[in-house]
C-alpha cells in the first residue's frame, strides 16, 4: 500500500460522499497503512488479550459484516486480527474473540453498547474509531448508543474519528462538533450538484396502481432483468412476504427473518441459487451484491435519499443496470420531486406489453432450442414431418408456435397504460372544445352513449392541452366507444402510448398551462421509447407547485 490514501484520510475527516463510491476502501486501506507504520502498535499486536485499535460502527448488520469481510482481507496480510459484533448473533463466539484479543472490531450500536456494558469491550487503546452511515444510524434510532460509544474513550485527543454520512442532518454536524478535534476536515463530494442518483442506471417510471402490481412485476422481470439478479423493494415487511410468496424463485429478506435465515437467503441469491430478493430498506444499506442487474421499487419512497440508496444496487463496478420506479399518479408530485432533487429526468415507460414479453421470451426460449442436443434429433424428426404435412402451416409459423408455447405467450395481453391494470384499454376522446375537467368529459360521453357504460370509464384525465381526454374501458366495450366516431365533432382512437397529460392535483380552468406528463415516442439509442421530462414550474396559490412535463409513457426498450 502506497502513502496516496494515507494523507487523504487521515486528518481527522468529516466525509460526506454520494452513495457507491467505494468509501469502505477509502477508510479501511489508510487505517490498515496506519496501523502496519506504528511502532506502539507493532509492540502490542497478536498479544492475548490486546483491546482493538478500531472500532467501526455501522447501522445494519449486512453494512457491518461486508466491512469487517475488508478488514479481514486486506488486514490478513498485516496479521491483523479483526471481529464482527452485531445483534441476532450469540454473544458467545463474540465475547471469545474479544478474550482472546483483536485489533479491529466492526459492529451495529446496539451490539457494541452490550459488549462495552457487559464489560467484554475495551476501548483504552483505540487509535482510529470511524462512523459508517452516520446519518442512517440517526434514522434508524441509534442516537444514544451512539454517543454512548463514543463517549466511552477516555482520552480522545489520542483518537482518530472518521465519519462518513450521504447527508448532513443536525445531530450528524452536532455529532461532528463534540467528538471530532476542533482542526478536523470536511470533505464534501456531494456539494450543491444535483447528479446524485447513478449515472450508470437507466431509471424507469411505471404507472401501475398496487393491484396491478404482482401481475405486473413478473413481466417488467422477465423484459428488464435480461436473466440477471433482480432486488425488489417494499416499504413493509407485510407487503415484501405477501410478494415473495407471488413470485417463483424468489425469496424474502427483511427485519422479521432470523439472522441466520437472512445468511443463508444473501448467500444463495449471490450465488445465483435464486434470481430474485425481495426486501424492506433493510437490506438496501450497505448491501453490496454484484451483477444486479434489475432494481424495482414498488412504490416512490419518502425520501430522495431512499430512492438513490436503492437504484444505487445496480449499475455498480463499471457495469449499467436498471432501475423501475412503480407509481400512481395520485403521487406524481413525489416524482416531480425526486426529478429535482436528484437530478435527473425518469425515462417514462408503460406495461410492458405481448409483443415485448414475447420478445424477450422467444430470445430465451430460442437459447434453449438450440442447447438441445443433436443426439435427440432423429427420435423427433418424424413428428416434426408429419405436423408440417397435417397441420397447414409453414416450418417458419410451426416453430414461431414452438417458441410462443415454450415462453409462455400465447396470448395477447391487454393493459392500461394509465394503470397497467389488465383488461383495460386506454382510449382517447378529442375534442374541438376544451375539457375544463374530467367532468366536461364525462357529459360529453354521456350524450353519445348509454350511462350505464359510461360508468364502467376508469382513470378519466384531460391531456394537456386541454383538447382531449384519455380514460381507460373494459376490453370488451371497445366497440361501443369508437362507435362515438360517427359524431361528426369528435375522434375517439385507441392509444398504444399517452399523450401529454395535465397533472391531476392541478386541474383547474387554466386547462393548458398546469403541469402535466405523457408524451409521444422517442428515438433513442437503445429503441423507441417515451421520455418523460418533468420539472417543477410556477406555484399555487396555497404554495404548491405546478409541474410542466414533456415526455410520456412510452413503450420502453428492453436494455
Amino acid at each position: 500500500m502506497g502513502s496516496t490514501f494515507t494523507l487523504d484520510v487521515m486528518l481527522g475527516l468529516n466525509r460526506r460522499l454520494m452513495i457507491v463510491q467505494g468509501k469502505t476502501l477509502a477508510f479501511v486501506l489508510p487505517i490498515l497503512e496506519s496501523l502496519s507504520l506504528n511502532e506502539d502498535f507493532k509492540q502490542v499486536r497478536g498479544r492475548f488479550g490486546r483491546a482493538p485499535s478500531v472500532i467501526v460502527l455501522a447501522p445494519t448488520r449486512e453494512l457491518a459484516k461486508q466491512v469487517h469481510a475488508d478488514f479481514e482481507f486486506y488486514g490478513d496480510a498485516l496479521g491483523l486480527r479483526t471481529v464482527c459484533v452485531y445483534g441476532g448473533a450469540p454473544y458467545g463466539p463474540q465475547q471469545n474473540a474479544l478474550h482472546r484479543g483483536v485489533d479491529v472490531v466492526v459492529g451495529t450500536p446496539g451490539r457494541v453498547k452490550d459488549h462495552l456494558e457487559r464489560g467484554t469491550l475495551n476501548l483504552k487503546m483505540l487509535r482510529f474509531r470511524v462512523l459508517d452511515e452516520a446519518d442512517e444510524m440517526l434514522n434508524m434510532g441509534f442516537v444514544d448508543d451512539v454517543e454512548l460509544i463514543l463517549g466511552h474513550v477516555e482520552d480522545a485527543s489520542t483518537v482518530q474519528t472518521l465519519l462518513f454520512s450521504a447527508t448532513m442532518p443536525d445531530w450528524v454536524q452536532q455529532i461532528a462538533s463534540r467528538f471530532l478535534k476542533k482542526d478536523k476536515e470536511v470533505v464534501d463530494l456531494v456539494g450543491e450538484e444535483k447528479m446524485k442518483a447513478s449515472s450508470s442506471v437507466r431509471h424507469l417510471l411505471l404507472p401501475c396502481n398496487r393491484s396491478a402490481r404482482s401481475q405486473i412485476i413478473p413481466d417488467v422481470i422477465s423484459c428488464y432483468s435480461s436473466g440477471g439478479r433482480t432486488i425488489i423493494f417494499t416499504e413493509t415487511k407485510n407487503n415484501a412476504s405477501e410478494l415473495a410468496s407471488s413470485l417463483p424463485a424468489s425469496r424474502v429478506l427483511h427485519g422479521d427473518i432470523a439472522q441466520a435465515q437472512r445468511e443463508v437467503t444473501l448467500a444463495g441469491f449471490r450465488s445465483g441459487k435464486f434470481p430474485v430478493l425481495v426486501a424492506t430498506d433493510v437490506a438496501a444499506r450497505g448491501l453490496d451484491i454484484n451483477d444486479v442487474q434489475l432494481i424495482i421499487q414498488c412504490e416512490p419512497p419518502r425520501d430522495v435519499e431512499t430512492y438513490i440508496h436503492r437504484s444505487g444496487r445496480t449499475g455498480r463496478a463499471g457495469k449499467t443496470g436498471i432501475s423501475v420506479l412503480f407509481n400512481d399518479r395520485l403521487k406524481e408530485y413525489m416524482i416531480a420531486n425526486i426529478e429535482r432533487k436528484a437530478g435527473f429526468k425518469f425515462e417514462r415507460i408503460s406495461a410492458p406489453d405481448s409483443s415485448e414479453l414475447a420478445k424477450s421470451g422467444s430470445a430465451i426460449a430460442s437459447d434453449r432450442i438450440i442447447e438441445v442436443s443433436d443426439s435427440v434429433l432423429p427420435i423427433f424428426r418424424p413428428r416434426v414431418k408429419e405436423l408440417l404435412q397435417n397441420c397447414n402451416l409453414s416450418a417458419e409459423d410451426l416453430l414461431a408456435k414452438a417458441l410462443a408455447r415454450i415462453s409462455g405467450y400465447t396470448d395477447v395481453k391487454k393493459r392500461s397504460l394509465l394503470s397497467s391494470e389488465s383488461g383495460l384499454i386506454t382510449l382517447k376522446l378529442h375534442s374541438g372544445r376544451p375539457f375544463y375537467t374530467p367532468s366536461y368529459a364525462f357529459t360529453t360521453l354521456k350524450r353519445h352513449l348509454p350511462e350505464d357504460t359510461v360508468e364502467k370509464v376508469k382513470n378519466m384525465s384531460i391531456t394537456l392541452d386541454g383538447l382531449g381526454a384519455v380514460f381507460d374501458v373494459p376490453s370488451d366495450l371497445l366497440k361501443d366507444f369508437l362507435s362515438i366516431n360517427d359524431a361528426t365533432e369528435l375522434t375517439m382512437t385507441e392509444l398504444d402510448t399517452l399523450p401529454e397529460l395535465q397533472a391531476r392535483q392541478e386541474r383547474n380552468s387554466n386547462f393548458g398551462r398546469r403541469g402535466g406528463y405523457g408524451g409521444g415516442r422517442t428515438s433513442g439509442p437503445h429503441g423507441r421509447f417515451g421520455r418523460g421530462n418533468n420539472s417543477y414550474s410556477g406555484s399555487q396559490n396555497r404554495g404548491g407547485h405546478s409541474v410542466r412535463g414533456r415526455g410520456g409513457f412510452g413503450r420502453g426498450s428492453r436494455a
